[in-house]
């Protein structure tokens, strides 16, 4: 058992990273997404390349894709340009870092002007940020837009046990006092929530965790929420499984999950579908169940449920 959460710990199990050019983003594609007055517009997602995170948060495997030294000036802007020769036109722009986009070490802050005239044909951009990095800095940015500006932040869990272990470094009070600056200032937020978080292992907890998390984005004033269900893979996590500090979600918990926040019409919710594989013990039903979630990912409607052997009526988790 671990018994002290610390950055020198979460390094400690990790594996190496992935070798990454400083010129290139390391990913990007073209999706569509519901935006908040309903309509589905395409988006450009561009995984930027730059400088590692400096909250080492537990669950996080983000770092693979990152530098150790703060990003090269010009790397944000040519990674930014790479990516629009090759992505087709969309109204919406995610432009996610593997951490915090107003970290000045990843995101050179003198690159602002740069970065926001190469959006100047987007009409939203998101980016993500950590709510600890909150300033007039992002006010600066906001302004350089030619459209409007959404932030994404990790609440992760409102669990009082929980929270603290994950080392993010923030209580739910930073989290909201962070949502309300933004919004005060017109920027929309939404928030990360966890699924099956590592140190909360009971199947039917987790599922009520995730509500209250969602229920309380929403009241801090978060437009969308994303349910993530946890994996493992970055070292620490599969220390975690062996003692028993982490059990992975399954299909079915992130399908409740899913719903249930769907039915509290708050906002938008979104299913992360990343290696959705992993959490599904049933092969005949998978693909179906992808499926289904895509869907409601895009149309924001709660869909019949997928009929199968492995999950009998009385199957929520």
């Amino acid at each position: 058992m671990i018994h002290e959460i610390s950055n020198r710990t979460v390094e400690k199990y990790r594996p190496s990273k992935v070798r990454v050019d400083p010129e290139k983003p390391y990913m990007y594609l073209h999706e569509q997404e519901m935006q908040k007055d309903g309509s589905v517009k395409d988006v450009n997602t561009v995984f930027l390349t730059n400088r590692e995170c400096p909250f080492k948060c537990v669950m996080c495997d983000l770092w693979r894709h990152t530098l150790d030294d703060p990003t090269p000036a010009g790397a944000i802007p040519a990674q930014i340009e790479y990516a629009m020769e090759r992505l087709p036109s969309a109204k919406v722009i995610k432009l996610y870092n593997s951490g915090n986009f107003f970290d000045g070490k990843a995101i050179p802050r003198s690159e602002y002007e740069q970065i926001a005239e190469l959006l100047s044909d987007y009409e939203h951009v998101i980016v993500e940020n950590h709510p600890k990095l909150i300033g007039s800095f992002i006010l600066e940015f906001r302004d350089l837009l030619s459209g409007s500006l959404e932030i994404a932040m990790g609440l992760e869990t409102i669990h009082p046990d929980v929270l603290p272990k994950l080392n993010k470094q923030i209580t739910k009070e930073d989290f909201f006092e962070a949502t309300h600056f933004l919004v005060n200032n017109e920027i929309d937020v939404r928030s990360f929530i966890l699924l099956n978080p590592p140190f909360l292992t009971d199947p039917l907890k987790n599922i009520e965790w995730t509500l209250r998390s969602v229920e309380f984005a929403f009241d801090s004033g978060c437009t969308a929420c994303s349910v993530i269900p946890v994996r493992d893979g970055n070292g620490i996590m599969e220390e975690l499984k062996k003692t028993g500090e982490y059990t992975p979600p399954t299909i079915l918990a992130l399908e409740s999950v899913f719903t249930d926040a769907l039915k509290m019409n708050r906002g938008r919710v979104f299913c992360d579908l990343w290696d959705l594989e992993r959490f599904s013990e049933c092969d005949k039903c998978f693909n179906e169940r992808k499926r289904r979630l895509d869907e409601m990912n895009l149309t924001q409607k709660i869909l019949p449920e997928i009929e199968c052997e492995c999950n009998p009526p009385t199957a929520h988790i």
